[in-house]
């Protein structure tokens, strides 16, 4: 039993060592949020797709999709924007489990969702929430902008990269 318990605690340690490396290399590939996101075109409203940078989940992407279309995949400490007409979204997340988001989108107007990895039973499950501007700017500083590889052809520009108009 002892070596069970042994052989059960290296595993761990392990994983939770390369966990907190592995991540750690790719995070600085997108660019840190701007102060102020852009506004959403007229007569679309946008979406503010986050994932805190939580050691829960490290090793696991949440794909976010609507319907069967990926839309982008989220590591850990990152986020992405997405502009769309108004009208009723379901959005998904899944692994092992499946988790929808209904988000109606009314023009002008700006949404927070935010994914989080829950423990799973072999995998961790992808949880889409509602999230608000307070819970993002709190974690604003610490979230880069989704790797270009990540992204569908649905995600707006890295916001860091664009040029200011003159």
């Amino acid at each position: 039993m002892k070596s069970i318990l042994r052989v059960i605690g290296a595993a761990a340690t392990a994983g939770a060592l390369m966990a907190s490396c592995v991540p750690a290399a790719f995070a600085a590939s997108g660019g840190p949020a701007p102060e102020v996101l852009p506004a959403p075109p007229a007569g679309q409203g946008q979406i503010v797709f986050w994932r805190p940078g939580t050691m829960v989940g490290a090793a696991v992407g949440c794909g976010v999709n609507i319907g069967t279309e990926r839309i982008s995949a989220l590591g850990r400490g990152k986020y992405f924007l997405l502009d769309l007409a108004p009208g009723a979204y379901e959005f998904n997340a899944k692994s092992e489990a499946k988790d929808v988001l209904n988000l109606e989108v009314e023009p002008g107007e700006v949404y927070y969702v935010k994914c989080t990895i829950r423990m799973g039973m072999m995998v961790g499950r992808p949880n889409l929430a509602p999230s608000n501007v307070a819970e993002f700017a709190a974690k604003k500083g610490d979230l880069k902008y989704v790797d270009s590889d990540d992204a569908g052809p649905r995600v707006l520009a890295d916001p860091s990269t664009a040029t200011p108009a003159s």
